[in-house]
This record gives C-alpha cells, structure tokens and sequence, in this order.
C-alpha cells in the first residue's frame, strides 16, 4: 500500500528540505509537520508540510512513517517517547549524524521488533545555516543517505524499502553499513571538518579579533575552510555527546599529522605530505569522470 501520510517531526533545514523535496517530486500524499507554533507557520508558508501540530502525539496520528528530524539528543528522546505508543504498521526512522547511540535506543525499546519498525538513516546534506527558511527541495541531490539496519534487517522490505524509493526520487544515493562502522567514518569525513573549521575560524578571531576582514583579504581557500564554522552549536554539540570516542581518536590523529607538518617545514618530509595529500583528489577527480562518462 502507498505512503499516504508522512509526519516529520523537526521542520528546520533537513526536515524542511525534506518537506519540499517529497513535494517536488510529486508525492501525492500528506506531510504533517511537527515543532513549535512559529516554525510551523514558517514551513506552512514555504510549502513544506500540509499541516503542523506541536505534539507529537497528534502529529503521528494516521502516518505511515514518521521521519525524526531533530538534534540527535531529541531523536533519542523521541525514539523512547513516541515508539512504545506507535502502531505497529507505523515505520519510525530518523535522520540523525550519529547512529550507534540512536539504535541502541531504537533496540531497547522495539526489541526483536526493531527491524519492522525502525529505520537508521542519515543524509550526507546540509548547509551551515539552519531553519526552514533556508531549506531547499534540491538538498538530497546526489547526497549519500546512510542507512545502518538491525541485526536481520532488510532495509527494501515493507514501508522502510517504499519509504528508501522516495528518498532515491529526491535525488539521495542509498549505502548501507553496520551503526558502528559509520560513526567512525563520519567522524572523519562530516565531523573532523566541522571541528577543523571551527578551530580555525576561532583561532583567527583570538589572533586578529572580530573585526579583521580575514575573509575578504584571505581570499576563497579561507572562506571554503571556514564557511561551516558558522554552524549552529546546538546541532553539533550533540553528535559530539553521541561520538565523542570517534571524535576524538580523529582529533587526535590529525593532531600528529599537523605536529608532524610543524617539525618538518624544511624538510623533504613536506613534499611527501604533499604528494600523500595529492591522492584524495586524483582519487575524487577519477570517480567524477567515472560518472559523468
């Protein structure tokens, strides 16, 4: 049977964005929207849900699938709240940046169920402005959506593979890995770049104070490198919570990699950092070839 009704619960940037994508591409049935009364009437007036209500309780009622797109704190809190109540035709999934935690949540609460009723996702899309204001229907164009299944999970099965078609129509690129495989790779390529740029565009501001035009002067390599650091704390401090360990172990590698840089300014070891660096970008330019040929 066909996703008639859709309740996502967080209507800011991906919950937005969502919102809109699903319209555009021509989804036929009801988003219901879920958050406070202000940005309700905010993504009413963008397009992105039909309808809004504040509690979640009434926001789920008559959904097929309700998407949780809220701080990862919240997705857990939610997962608890929402799901011992839901219907068991009801798909939960999320959208959260961090997995292991979330799923765990998930587990404890639907048991052996858990692989009919919840789905682990997260889209690889986002900009450093955050709210529905800025949401775009374009968002999930090309992007990875991470899906991390239970233990016996079909991820195509049932709603949750219905549910993976729409997101495949929005334009998202479906891959699939175990929950703990992905908090450590995205706090690689999602988290370390966010903590790099916030560590350099804090550092600028304590070295020349807040009224340097840095970005004007240092040109696009700085405003490339620091263009995220303008994301929301609110957001970040809860993937730092849910993968602190993960975090951590990259921070601290590339720490070695940076002192290693430091001691070797004046020595042929730089040239090899380099060409190792060179690597990343053959590699990224090779796969772009790939798919446009």
């Amino acid at each position: 049977m066909p996703i008639r009704q859709i309740t996502i619960i967080g209507n800011g940037l991906i919950g937005g964005s969502l919102g809109l994508a699903l319209k555009k591409h021509r989804f036929l049935g009801r988003i219901v929207g879920c958050d406070r009364a202000a940005v309700l009437e905010r993504a009413r007036d963008r397009g992105a849900i039909s309808e809004g209500h504040t509690d979640p309780a009434d926001a789920v009622r008559g959904s097929q699938v309700v998407v949780l797109a809220t701080p990862v704190s919240r997705i857990i809190d939610l997962i608890g709240h929402l799901g011992p109540s839901l219907p068991a035709k009801t798909l939960l999934t999320d959208v959260g940046s961090t997995k292991a935690e979330v799923l765990a949540r998930a587990t404890r609460v639907f048991g052996k169920n858990t692989r009919h009723r919840f789905l682990a996702g997260h889209p690889m899309a986002g900009k450093e402005q955050s709210g529905v204001e800025f949401a775009d229907p374009d968002l999930f164009q090309g992007a990875a959506w991470f899906v991390t299944p239970a233990p016996g999970q079909n991820v195509y099965d049932g709603l949750s593979g219905e549910f993976l078609g729409w997101v495949e129509k929005i334009g998202g690129r479906i891959a699939g890995m175990d929950a703990q495989q992905h908090d450590e790779l995205c706090a690689w390529i999602s988290h370390l770049p966010q903590m790099i740029s916030t560590a350099l565009a804090a550092a600028l501001v304590e070295e020349f104070g807040v009224d340097a035009p840095l970005l004007e002067a240092g040109g696009r390599a700085l405003r490339e490198m620091t263009r995220i650091s303008a994301s929301p704390y609110s957001m970040w401090r809860d993937i730092a919570l849910t993968n602190k360990k993960n975090i951590r172990a990259a921070l601290l590698k590339l720490e070695q990699r940076l002192a290693h840089i430091r001691e070797n300014l004046d020595t042929r070891e730089l040239a090899e950092e380099f060409e190792r660096a060179h690597h990343l970008n053959k590699r990224g330019t090779q796969t772009r070839r790939k798919l446009k040929d």
